[in-house]
């Protein structure tokens, strides 16, 4: 018969007799059906080389389905499950009822174990609902789900093992082995038959889910269905304003808990509802009084009160009983009020490794991100997406942030950042731009930016971590965002102005994407003479070549042409190409070290908005991010002097804890990310921590605990935490020799009305019982010599400057809270030869002409005795150590291993974490990088504190002084000084000659500290500007 002649079908009829069919399966009485069945050996032969044990991924998490799809992966691929009836409970009653037998029962499925409990009675309900199943999957009814599963059970045997049907009563108690092992025999049968053993009646009998047998969740847990009451939540606004039964809403979940966390899911659909983390307020009550409803179960943490309810009081008692005891068998450590108050234990035998400055730091993130197998999480104040984390630029855009992302994402891995949501009025950094420009690279990557000012009514706080977390395995932490500026390395260099070069040979020669080609003018020919920002007019590309002007040029190139070489192995990016030259000049003018060999070529460090002076000139036009927006050939960058560190294993769990309670705090918090493309994020077990599949190269072992600021606004907490100020306290209290600070602020000494942390109370009562005991103890203190804000110093620098620079001055020097107020107070002019505060600067030549910066200390770093260690995002003032305030994370490092040294003159043995890092800093400010022979092994010895240390800060800054009369200066104290001070002429310009001597004398960056700088002027702002509108506690 032909196509057309065929008859037209009913599809409507169809459809309606395949309900009608469906109905009538689902209320077929099963209980008229029979019990008995053919006993069938269905086994696979281990031998089938298709079946292989495999584990299921841990990205599994972000593809659960609804319970009753067809195709759902619950078990391991090939691994059988075997099942034991251990023993019998017999419960008894005075009442005129039947005794209930309850039947104990062990299930193994690979590396998993775990027990149910059931009655019979469970086992005959099971056993009619596949009764129903197996007559229900006969029936060809035209549905999607069913055709899918009837094409999927078509060669299997469906005869069910036969059930016992004999009532309980009738047995004696001598037969109860025999019932146990034919129910056993039951189990065993059925759990061979991909049939019955897929349903979603099996799993939900056996108490499994799409979650319970992925490796890095760790141990099988407790799981069952459960009634769950909403709110809850310790959130302001997520509350129901009322407090009877009317306000709340019941719903059917499924709960699941793990050993450090609890979650459930709706059933319908398999979406993870909501994700409950142990922590040391995790409770569990039981009854009316506690929950306000019958056969209630109470679960409270630090975050929510979760109210269920179960279907009898007994069944109440087992659920607590149950989830007490695993998690106090699993999750013990998570319970815990660890030292310094922190949420996270100390961790032994963990891999770490620090950074001095940005340039290692982004290339071993670089590296890390690349072994990102499942997923990224990223928190910074601040993302730059076009940044480049491997320098100088010579494989195109293969190292840029926003391109490595997108190539994980496309590989499968999840990227999940989280950007502080900035008060635009007050901040420039354009987190709404960032988010934008990531979440168009590819659907894996999710962005949120926190706080809602408004409904959270947070204005004043910042969320200021800088974490990336791979895999939840490997942990950077520190004081590096990923952001323009922060690159850096122990040079230092003032400039980057090499060749503005672009080919226009055609297209094909630029590997950057259409939609950033848009934002570079500054680096396009055909803009070359046009000037948005008042630039001098760019020679021609012939000029450049002819006549490079920049530091340390050579009088010709080198025959080595980089941008050949890129353009020979297709390697050559848009925005890369400018110049750089190794060649070392001695005396005044610092020569590049590139840490890449042999580099003379044409490339550039810093692009468009990269190279930056943000005291000269804040960040403008960030969706621009190849032009630049100061004047690369007439100012200097100001260098990013900065520390970062990694961690691994146990400690990185940690780091990545506090990630997901951000984020799942932040996902309930704001309604746009309550959406199912928004995922719960969660924790990886620590049983499985020790699986590193990536190790940064260079990390040492030690003991490390991770510590934060955090609150009920940032983290959704109850209780606030301040465990940084906390251990920073101890660590100073308790140092024995000396302690290193690189801060970027310096607020500090309590006065319990406006600066309430004690770092700075701890350092002087430390130094005044080393004078006491007559004990040799140093301090050494480098913050930056400005506050980082916009401003004209040459003017007063401003409001926001000056209102820092007064806190900064209060707690160094000024008044008698100050530390040497507290000092002069006993010891008199004795204090210097316990405490040292320093800044770091620079010089160069640009343009033919001497140039001199300060060098921005960013640093959140403190060592004690060389063998402590702490390294974070948090700055020395309230904001960041109160904990209600800004959000920080940090950590402190403690060392296993040592190595001899010396300390006050004697053997001692150093930490190697510890002493590696206090050596590095050392050498960088000192300028000890290229010169092993001076000794600066023993940090307390006269002779370092006093003929190295102070003596190579006083030098320099008396020369910088005399050859920039640099502000800011000691001559200087107070607004008239300062006017005359910037007209007298200055020697750089004057008597170049004469000035390049000089320099030559200066060592490496350090310079003291000017106590006197506008010491004689009110810092504050004044009243009526717009700073002084602002509460105090912003600039403390």
């Amino acid at each position: 018969m032909s196509l057309q002649s065929e008859p037209t079908v009913n599809t409507s009829a169809l459809q309606k007799i395949a309900a009608d069919m469906s109905n009538l399966i689902e209320n077929l009485d099963t209980r008229e059906l029979h019990f008995e069945g053919e006993e069938v050996e269905y086994d696979v032969s281990p031998s089938d080389p298709k079946i292989q044990e495999v584990y299921i991924p841990f990205s599994a998490i972000y593809k659960t389905q609804g319970f009753k799809e067809p195709n759902v992966q619950t078990y391991l691929s090939g691994c059988p499950i075997k099942a034991q009836v251990l023993e019998v409970e017999r419960f008894t009653s005075t009442r005129r009822v039947r005794s209930i037998n309850l039947y104990t029962i062990e299930l193994t499925h690979g590396e998993f174990k775990w027990q149910v409990k059931r009655k019979f009675k469970h086992f005959q309900e099971f056993h009619r609902e596949l009764l129903k199943y197996k007559t229900f999957i006969r029936i060809p009814i035209p549905t999607r789900r069913h055709t899918f599963r009837r094409q999927n059970v078509r060669e299997e045997p469906r005869e069910m093992p036969s059930l016992p049907r004999s009532s309980e009563n009738t047995i004696k108690e001598e037969h109860f082995l025999g019932r146990r092992k034919q129910l056993e025999d039951y189990l065993t049968k059925l759990l061979k038959m991909p049939m019955y053993r897929n349903y979603h009646a099996t799993t939900e009998f056996l108490d499994i889910s799409q979650l319970s047998f992925i490796h890095d969740l760790g141990p099988k847990g407790i799981e069952g269905m459960i009634m769950k009451r909403s709110g809850g939540h310790r959130i302001p606004g997520l509350n129901c304003c009322g407090q009877g039964r009317v306000c709340y809403r019941w719903s059917r979940r499924w709960l699941i808990v793990k050993d450090s966390f609890l979650l459930y899911m709706k059933p319908d659909n398999g979406a993870i509802a909501f994700v409950l983390l142990v922590d040391k307020e995790f409770r569990i009550k039981v009854g009316k009084k506690e929950t306000e409803t019958k056969y209630g179960l109470r679960i409270d943490n630090l975050s929510r009160t979760l109210i269920l309810k179960c279907n009898s009081y007994r069944h109440a008692r087992w659920w607590a009983g149950a989830i007490e005891e695993f998690i106090q068998k699993h999750g013990t450590n998570f319970l815990k009020d660890h030292r310094f108050g922190s949420y996270a234990a100390l961790q032994e035998n963990v891999l770490a490794k620090w950074y001095v400055n940005a340039k290692g730091y982004f290339e071993d993130i670089a590296n890390a991100m690349e072994e990102a197998k499942e997923e990224i999480f990223i928190t910074d104040w601040w993302l730059s997406p076009e940044i480049f984390l491997k320098r100088p630029v010579v494989e195109g855009n293969r190292w840029r942030l926003d391109c490595i992302l997108k190539r994980k994402a496309q590989e499968g891995v999840r990227v999940f950042i989280m950007l502080y949501k900035e008060v635009e009025l007050a901040l420039g950094i354009n987190s709404e731009y960032t988010k934008r420009t990531l979440m168009r690279l590819h659907p894996n990557i999710k962005v949120m930016r926190h706080p809602d000012h408004v409904s959270s009514s947070v204005y004043l706080w910042a969320h200021h971590e800088k974490l990336v977390i791979i895999d939840q395995s490997v942990a950077f932490v520190g004081g590096i965002d990923l952001a323009y500026g922060r690159w850096d390395d122990n040079e230092h260099r003032l400039t980057d102005v090499g060749s503005v070069k672009r080919v226009t040979t055609g297209p094909s020669l630029y590997s950057l994407p259409a939609e950033t080609t848009q934002s570079m003018e500054s680096l396009s020919l055909k803009d070359k003479n046009k000037s948005t920002n008042n630039l001098p007019t760019r020679k021609s590309v012939d000029d450049m070549d002819a006549n490079l002007k920049g530091i340390g040029k050579p009088s010709k190139f080198s025959k080595f042409s980089l941008y050949r070489q890129l353009h020979r192995h297709h390697l050559h990016s848009a925005d890369s190409i400018s110049s750089l030259d190794s060649t070392s000049n001695t005396g005044s003018i610092r020569s590049l070290q590139t840490g890449v060999g042999e580099l003379h070529g044409e490339t550039r460090f810093w692009h468009g908005k990269d190279y930056c002076n943000f005291v000269f000139k804040d960040w403008v036009q960030l969706d621009k991010p190849f032009a630049d927006f100061i004047d690369r050939y007439a100012t200097p960058r100001m260098p990013w002097h900065d520390i970062g560190s990694v961690v691994h294993g146990k400690a990185a769990r940690d780091v990545a804890r506090h990630f997901i309670q951000r984020w799942n705090f932040t996902k309930i918090m704001k309604p746009k990310y309550r959406s199912l493309s928004y995922p719960f994020l969660l924790p990886k077990s620590h049983t499985t921590a020790h699986e590193l599949k990536y190790q940064v190269p260079g990390s040492v072992p030690a003991n490390v605990q991770l510590l934060r600021s955090a609150a009920d606004w940032s983290a959704g907490i109850k209780y606030h935490e301040e465990s940084i100020h906390t251990a920073y306290v101890h660590v100073i209290e308790n140092s024995q020799h000396y302690i290193y600070i690189e801060n970027q602020f310096f607020i500090s000494c309590a006065d319990d009305k406006v600066v309430f942390n004690k770092i700075g109370d701890a350092i002087a009562q430390r130094i005044l019982r080393a004078y006491r005991e007559g004990q040799r103890y140093r301090v050494y203190v480098v913050i930056p010599l400005l506050p980082g804000f916009e401003g004209d110093i040459s003017t007063g620098g401003g409001n926001a400057l000056q209102a820092i620079m007064h806190f900064n001055f209060r707690t160094m020097c000024r008044g008698e809270n100050s530390i040497l107020g507290q000092l002069k107070a006993e010891l008199g002019n004795q204090w210097i030869h316990y405490i040292s505060f320093c800044g770091l600067r620079t010089h160069a030549e640009l343009e033919g002409n001497l140039v001199t910066e300060l060098i921005y200390v960013h640093s959140k770093l403190l060592i004690a005795d060389d063998n402590t260690v702490i390294i974070g995002s948090a700055n020395i003032n309230d904001r960041s150590m109160l904990g209600k305030r800004d959000s920080e994370m940090a950590v402190i490092v403690q060392d296993t291993e040592t190595v001899p040294s010396v300390m006050d003159g004697e053997e001692y043995q150093a930490g190697v974490f510890a002493q590696g890092l206090r050596l590095q800093c050392f050498r960088v400010v000192l300028g000890y990088l290229y010169d092993p022979n001076e000794d600066i092994q023993d940090p307390v010895s006269d002779k370092f504190f006093k003929e190295v240390w102070v003596s190579t800060a006083a030098r320099n800054a008396t020369i910088y002084d005399k050859v920039f009369r640099c502000l800011p200066s000691d001559e200087v104290q107070n607004l008239i000084q300062l006017r005359e001070f910037i007209t007298k002429p200055i020697m750089a310009k004057e008597d170049r000659v004469r000035a390049e001597e000089e320099l030559k004398k200066i060592r490496g960056f350090l310079v003291q500290f000017p106590f006197n700088f506008l010491s004689e002027e009110c810092l504050l702002p004044s009243v009526g500007t717009k700073e002084a509108m602002v509460p105090m506690e912003v600039w403390t």
